[in-house]
């Protein structure tokens, strides 16, 4: 597992996290909202009344309707990126890592307004009767690029595991343990079985499935936030004014928190608001395709409300309740997993200033930095290290009260053997106090405000919600590009593996399942933001012919 999470990893380092992905997507949405003139204002209130019915027609060719289809795209987006993601991305670029994310929201708007709208102009009808969409048939039914059509649906098929799949399970399976105590193996096995007995029902069953849920998981899931929002309204001012402040200079370094610089967050902001809002990935196009209009910039004018809804709104919800309780920059006791530590040569301490600026340049990767990883043996008695030379870090952060055991029983006593930085002994399990990250993160936020302890639970069972339905959604997409790819029969087989890859991600390691996605979304993002580009021309002629029919009746 250690030799795959570094190959994801090293494959991250030239798509994803390489310095060039966020510039090409920013760059895209930036063109398009100049080129569009700023749709994502300009169209924003008509896109409510296109929402709720007002010009909706039921003789229209489709499958479902304007608002069922939006719940569906918003099932795929909101979900541990709005809970784990964003706390992720904090994790990893503190506050401003959110600005960027709001950055990536709003030029996003335009982006999925584009993407949508030529995916709906060329979606057909398959031999069940129902409406198939995506980038793929405008990539091969306008642009020709039979290979390009391809190479996105096979993105997709990979991205729905890395996207929809493995990452929701994970996330469910690790607050669920850390609330409620229940193995995430039996956690992961229920929920599969659910999962299965939803997506047999096709588009159908998933949109009224996900029409009821997304109203309601929301708004449980906001009840909760508020709670230590309120409960710590006095740090609210202070949150914002962090935002704002680094966005353009990088995260300084507090508590354990040890700093990030501005290429940092924004690289990581960037790639975790693409996680959470999916513009320019190519998949909302999917479920768009199954509204009835004959119109496709309507259904593009519905489509920008996405990311407005998913990031700027709910994410920014759980944004303010990390950055407001102070946890974000908090140690806690909490399992090692063996891909978030590593020991580096020397004895570094993060309360002393000259330890935490060379801690900065080698977490953010700075060149001349003169940390080198550890390499040679540890003494431990009882739990103990009793030999120095050596800093442990965890999480991006110095490790405080490390016990060592031997799958996680009694404390060790022996010989550890290091070597370049990552400690060969296989079995061992390593516990103490560190930054922790993703669910977990967020689940002790919300313990902060006026539930207390309680607050946990809203967590648990508003990521339990928020996730399952963005398994339900992916799931969509994966049958659609399988659909393409195959035919209707390859979808049978793709749902069985599908369900079984839910179930195996829920005891799975963390920091892989995010490596992962972090390479599935690029890959499937890569060919979409080309081809949108590539027919330019042809959406804003679609959006002139759609207002002047409109204003014309």
């Amino acid at each position: 597992m250690e030799g795959l999470y570094n190959f994801l990893v090293s494959l991250d380092g030239m798509l994803g996290s390489a310095g060039w992905f966020p510039f090409a997507l920013l760059g895209v949405g930036l063109f398009f909202t100049i080129y569009l003139g700023f749709p994502q204002i300009r169209y924003f209130s008509h896109a409510w009344k296109v929402v709720f019915g007002k010009f909706d027609k039921d003789d229209e060719p489709g499958d479902t309707t304007h608002f069922r289809a939006l719940t569906t795209a918003l099932s795929g987006t909101v979900g541990t990126g709005n809970i784990s993601g964003v706390a992720f991305a904090l994790y990893l670029g503190g506050p401003a890592a959110l600005f960027w994310m709001w950055a990536t929201a709003f030029f996003g708007m335009t982006t999925k307004f584009v993407e949508v709208t030529l995916s709906h102009k060329y979606r057909v009808q398959t031999e069940d009767g129902t409406m198939a969409g995506g980038p793929m048939y405008y990539m091969d039914r306008r642009l020709n690029m039979k290979w390009l059509a391809v190479a996105f649906a096979v993105a997709t098929v990979i991205s729905s595991f890395g996207t929809g799949n493995l990452p929701q399970s994970n996330g469910i399976a690790q607050s669920i343990e850390a609330t409620f105590g229940f193995e995430p193996v039996y956690v992961g096995s229920v929920l599969g079985i659910f999962l299965a007995m939803v997506i047999l029902g096709g588009i159908q069953r998933i949109a009224a499935f996900t029409a009821r849920i997304v109203p309601i998981m929301a708004a449980v899931y906001l009840i909760g936030a508020l709670a230590v929002i309120f409960a710590n309204l006095e740090n609210i001012g202070p949150s914002f004014a962090s935002i704002f402040s680094d966005a353009f200079s990088g995260s300084a370094a507090a508590g354990g928190f040890l700093g990030a610089s501005l290429a940092y967050a924004f690289n990581k902001g960037v790639n975790r608001g693409l996680f959470s809002n999916e513009a320019g990935q190519g998949s909302a196009p999917i479920a768009h395709a199954a509204a009835k209009t004959k119109e496709p910039a309507s259904e593009g004018m519905v489509s920008l409300l996405e990311p407005f809804i998913d990031t700027i709104l709910i994410c920014t919800v759980t944004g303010l309740v990390i950055l407001s309780s102070g946890v974000w920059k908090e140690k806690h006791e909490n399992h090692f997993d063996r891909s978030d530590m590593y020991f580096v040569q020397g004895e570094y301490d993060d309360n002393k200033q000259e330890d935490i600026k060379k801690l900065y340049n080698y977490l953010n990767d700075i060149d001349g930095h003169v940390i080198e990883p550890f390499s040679g043996t540890i003494n431990v008695v009882n739990g103990t290290a009793t030999t120095g030379g050596f800093t442990l870090i965890n999480a991006r952060s110095v490790a405080e009260d490390v016990v060592y055991s031997i799958n996680d029983e009694d404390p060790y006593t022996g010989t550890l053997k290091i070597e370049n930085g990552k400690p060969l002994k296989q079995n061992l399990e390593v516990h103490g106090k560190s930054l922790v990250h993703s669910a977990a993160l967020t689940t002790i936020a919300f313990t902060r405000g006026f539930f207390g302890n309680w607050g946990q639970y809203i967590v648990s069972v508003g990521l339990m919600m928020f996730a399952f339905s963005t398994a339900i959604a992916w799931s969509y997409y994966g049958d659609r590009a399988m659909t393409y790819l195959a035919g209707p029969r390859s979808v049978m087989p793709y749902r069985v593996l599908y369900v079984a890859g839910f179930v195996w991600a829920s005891f799975s390691d963390t920091t892989l399942v995010w490596a992962l996605s972090a390479v599935a979304i690029v890959i499937m993002t890569l060919p979409n933001l080309f081809g949108i580009l590539m027919l330019s021309k042809e959406m804003k002629q679609t959006v002139n012919n759609y207002w002047s029919k409109f204003n014309s009746k």
